[in-house]
C-alpha cells in the first residue's frame, strides 16, 4: 500500500448563524418570566447594563390614552440583524460615546445603577409576581400515608414492611406487584402474616382504595357496609365489570337476575367510586398566565394589540462605563473588556426591541383575521396557518412560530395562548373554509340533542354534519368523537 499527499480543491455551501443572530431568535423565543430571568441574569453579569428610570406615572387630571392614541404611537425601529465582525462596530461605539448627557439617565458613577423609588417598588411587584408564578410543591401520596400509617400500633417489622409497600405504590396509589414479590425484595426476613397485616394496615388508610393490587380490588376496598345497592355492587365489581362498561344491561340483567333500573341505581353508585385513588396528589396547582399582550378596540370596529410589558424591566448602557471607553487614560486592555461588554449589553437591548416589535406585528396580523372570533365567539373561529402569517408580516414561518411560542394575549372573550388562533379546516359544501374547532362544537352538539334511547352511530353523525354542510369521512368523526371523549354509540345508549 503507498501512502502521499495530494491537495484537492472543494467547493461547498454552509449555513452559518451569527452569534447576534442566534440571540435574537433565542429572545424572541422566551416568555415573559423566562425573558425577565434572561435580563435578570445579564444584569448580574454585564456590569455596562443597567436599568433606565421608570417614567412617573400619569397624574390626576392627565388624560388616559385611549387605544386609538396607542395604535398611532410611533412603532418600535424594525432593526435589520446586521452582524459587522470585521469592524467590531466602531460607528455603534462613537455614537455612544458621542452622545449628550441629556439623553443618558442620571447616574451617580458606580458599578450599581442608581434606581428611583418607582424602580424599587416596581422591581418588588415583579418579584411578587414571579414568586406567585413558583408552583408550591403539595403534600405527596407517600407522604400523606405515612403519616396515617404511624398512628397504627403494630410491631417493628409489620411498621417497617408497611413503610416498604407505601414506598412502592405507583402513582395511582395502586400496589403493582403481587404481596409474595415483594416479601421477596424486602431487604429484612418477615412472615406472610406479619406481610398481610402491614397491608391490611394500608388498605384501611385515605383515601380508600389505596394499596388495592386490582381494580377490582381497590373499587371493593371502598365499598361500605351502609352502602346502598351494596350487594348489587359487589357482584357488578366482581363479575361483570366489562359488561357495565359496555353498557350491555340487557345482558347485566339475564347474568344477574336483577332488572335493568336496579342495575342503573347501583351503577350511578358505582360512578361515585373512585379507581385511582392517589391521583388527586399528582395534580400540581396551576401558576398564574401573565398575558404578553392585550387586544382593546378601538371604537372603529377593529381591534388594537397593545404590549404588555410591564414585567420587562427598561434597559440601557451605563453612561459612567461610555466616558471610560472614550478616556485616554483607561488602560487599553480594561478599554476591550468594556468595548465587549458594551457590545454585548447593545445586542440584547437591540434583541429586546426587536422581540417586542416582531410579537406585536405578528399578533396583529393574527387579530385582524380573527375579528369574527373576537365579536362574536369561539365557533366563528377560521382556519389559519402560520404560513399565513408570515407572508403578512414579511418574516419566515419560523420567525411566526418563535414569536407566539408560550405567548398568551388577554382578549374581551378571555385570556388564550397566541397559538390557539391556528388551525387547519376543511372545506363545506359551498365552497367555505371551516376551522377544525367548529366541527367539533357541532359535533357536541348534535350529540348533546340526540335521543339517548337510540343514540346515533358514526354513520349518522357524518350524515348530520353533511346537513349543515360538513361533508367529512367516517374515520375523521370517529376520531373527533373520541378525542371529545364522546362514548360510543351502544355507551351513549339510555335504557
Amino acid at each position: 500500500m503507498q501512502l502521499g499527499f495530494s491537495q484537492q480543491m472543494k467547493m461547498s455551501q454552509q449555513m452559518k448563524l451569527a452569534p447576534r443572530m442566534i440571540q435574537s431568535m433565542e429572545i424572541l423565543q422566551l416568555a415573559t418570566m423566562a425573558l425577565q430571568e434572561r435580563i435578570e441574569k445579564e444584569l448580574s453579569e454585564n456590569v455596562t447594563l443597567e436599568y433606565t428610570q421608570v417614567e412617573p406615572e400619569p397624574t390626576e387630571g392627565e388624560p388616559v390614552p385611549t387605544a386609538t392614541e396607542v395604535a398611532a404611537e410611533k412603532p418600535l425601529e424594525q432593526r435589520e440583524l446586521v452582524v459587522d465582525n470585521e469592524h467590531n462596530n466602531d460607528a455603534d461605539f462613537e455614537r455612544l460615546a458621542s452622545m449628550p448627557e441629556t439623553e443618558w439617565p442620571e447616574d451617580d458613577y458606580s458599578y450599581s445603577p442608581r434606581i428611583s423609588s418607582n424602580q424599587t417598588s416596581d422591581d418588588a411587584d415583579r418579584q411578587t409576581d414571579m414568586m406567585a408564578n413558583i408552583e408550591t410543591r403539595p403534600e405527596s401520596l407517600e407522604e400523606h400515608l405515612m403519616e396515617q400509617f404511624r398512628f397504627f400500633n403494630c410491631s417493628a417489622a409489620v411498621r417497617e414492611f408497611g413503610e416498604y409497600l407505601i414506598q412502592n405504590l405507583d402513582h395511582n396509589g395502586r400496589l403493582s406487584s403481587s404481596l409474595e414479590e415483594m416479601i421477596q425484595v424486602f431487604g429484612s426476613s418477615i412472615s406472610k402474616d406479619d406481610a398481610q397485616e402491614a397491608l391490611n394496615l394500608i388498605q384501611r388508610l385515605e383515601p380508600a382504595g389505596v394499596g388495592a393490587r386490582s381494580l377490582e380490588e381497590c373499587l371493593l376496598l371502598q365499598i361500605k357496609p351502609q352502602m346502598p345497592y351494596r350487594d348489587i355492587l359487589i357482584a357488578l365489581i366482581t363479575s361483570h365489570l366489562d359488561d357495565l362498561a359496555q353498557n350491555r344491561l340487557p345482558v347485566l340483567e339475564r347474568k344477574t337476575g336483577y332488572p335493568i333500573d336496579l342495575i342503573k341505581d347501583a351503577w350511578e353508585e358505582l360512578k361515585e367510586l373512585e379507581p385511582r385513588p392517589g391521583r388527586h396528589f399528582e395534580s400540581a396547582p396551576a401558576g398564574n398566565v401573565i398575558p404578553d399582550l392585550s387586544i382593546l378596540p378601538d371604537g372603529d370596529g377593529r381591534y388594537i394589540v397593545q404590549l404588555e410589558d410591564e414585567y420587562t424591566p427598561r434597559l440601557n448602557i451605563s453612561r459612567r462605563h461610555i466616558q471610560m471607553l472614550s478616556d485616554p487614560d483607561t488602560d487599553p486592555k480594561t478599554r476591550e473588556w468594556i468595548k465587549r461588554k458594551i457590545e454585548s449589553a447593545k445586542w440584547l437591548i437591540e434583541s429586546i426591541e426587536q422581540r417586542y416589535n416582531t410579537i406585536k406585528r405578528v399578533a396583529q396580523a393574527i387579530v385582524d383575521h380573527q375579528k369574527e372570533f373576537l365579536d362574536k365567539g369561539p365557533e366563528f373561529i377560521v382556519p389559519l396557518k402560520m404560513q399565513q402569517i408570515a407572508d403578512v408580516v414579511g418574516v419566515h414561518v419560523t420567525t411566526v412560530s418563535r414569536a407566539v411560542d408560550d405567548k398568551y394575549v388577554q382578549t374581551p372573550r378571555g385570556i388564550f395562548a397566541l397559538k390557539k388562533f391556528f388551525g387547519g379546516g376543511t372545506t363545506t359544501s359551498d365552497g367555505d373554509e371551516v376551522a377544525w374547532d367548529i366541527i367539533r362544537i357541532k359535533l357536541k352538539e348534535i350529540v348533546a340533542k340526540e335521543d339517548k334511547n337510540n343514540p346515533m352511530s358514526d354513520d349518522d353523525l357524518v350524515k348530520e354534519l353533511a346537513k349543515v354542510g360538513y361533508n367529512l369521512a367516517r374515520r375523521t368523526v370517529t376520531k373527533y368523537r373520541k378525542a371529545l371523549d364522546i362514548p360510543s354509540s351502544r355507551q351513549r345508549r339510555a335504557y
